[in-house]
């Protein structure tokens, strides 16, 4: 068929089928499972009722608008995904030769003359976080609390570590001789392996919970056999210590806080201990290091302050060597 005849034929050619499509197409090389319903689920809530049975050549900027024009200013972090998905699958369905013409939902040099920048419009929303000066209290308190879910955060302290790469912890990732855990890239938010220097209390932890006798792959397993605990074990851990005001995913900005007002380590310690990626170009390019046994020292230090914070709130500055 030549190939005005494809471009005639493709008119029938809804952008519903061009997404489901799409998401069938790219699914298998996403790390996360969840990733294609979560695609689905965002465009079927904003998109599809305005442009899911329209024919993909018809999407035009004016229907782009009006799918984003609404949610752009009260959830804007929603609204910039669903704008890149639309994107993505127009792309592929010009590509496929069932459009022709610009990408209507184009940022750059396009709908950025629609829309005000996203940091204009959207607000940071922090996580609640204890302040580091009550650690020592809320650390005793904490191992006084039984289950996975308490020892699992316990580790997430110690670790400074977002709370899925703990709860989701094999034992394969760990050498408890060496004081390492090897974070898989598949489970970091960069997509890179992290090594993890493990202080002297988060390894005693973890050896008794080798001695528990679980025969899960996990560290921390849940009630449904195969499967870790879930991220709410460690939000119903804080609600029985009555601590609804904090998540746990904020303790990494204490830890952060901590390291900046009361040690000397340099900053990039400190961002390389949280796994942050360096936003310089030029600086990650020549940086070849991970800077561990400095992040060693780093959070031996913080498993000492969190052990040894007065109650009273009183600071015990802990000084490390850059």
């Amino acid at each position: 068929m030549a190939r005005q005849g494809r471009i005639e034929a493709a008119r029938s050619v809804t952008f519903r089928y061009c997404a489901e499509a799409y998401i069938a197409a790219r699914k298998d090389g996403w790390k996360n499972a969840k990733h294609a319903a979560q695609w689905m689920a965002t465009l079927e809530t904003y998109a599809m009722a305005i442009i899911g049975d329209l024919p993909v050549q018809s999407v035009d900027v004016g229907m782009v608008h009006r799918v984003l024009e609404p949610i752009w200013a009260s959830k804007t972090e929603t609204a910039s995904r669903v704008r890149g998905r639309i994107e993505s699958i127009l792309d592929w369905a010009t590509v496929r030769e069932f459009r022709t013409g610009d990408n209507p939902a184009r940022w750059k040099g396009h709908l950025e003359n629609l829309f005000p920048a996203r940091s204009k419009v959207q607000k940071v929303k922090h996580h609640p976080a204890l302040p580091y000066t009550q650690m020592g209290a809320f650390m005793a308190s904490l191992k006084a609390q039984e289950g996975n879910g308490a020892l699992a955060m316990q580790i997430t302290i110690l670790t400074a570590a977002r709370t899925r790469e703990a709860t989701e912890a094999k034992w394969k990732e760990f050498d408890l001789d060496a004081g390492v855990w090897t974070i898989p890239d598949t489970r970091m938010k960069a997509g890179r392996e992290h090594r993890v220097p493990l202080p002297k209390a988060a390894q005693a932890i973890l050896r008794v919970r080798q001695k528990s006798g679980d025969k899960s792959p996990f560290v921390f397993p849940g009630s449904k056999q195969g499967k870790p605990i879930s991220n709410m074990a460690m939000l119903q851990t804080l609600r029985r210590m009555e601590r609804d005001d904090l998540t746990a995913h904020g303790f990494r900005s204490t830890f952060r806080d901590w390291a900046a007002e009361q040690t000397a380590f340099a900053r990039e310690v400190a961002e390389a201990a949280l796994a942050h990626t360096i936003g310089d170009k030029v600086e990650a390019a020549y940086r070849r290091g991970d800077l561990f046994e400095k992040r060693r020292k780093l959070m031996d230090a913080w498993a000492t302050y969190c052990g040894t914070a007065k109650a009273d709130g009183k600071v015990i500055p802990i000084r490390g060597k850059k």
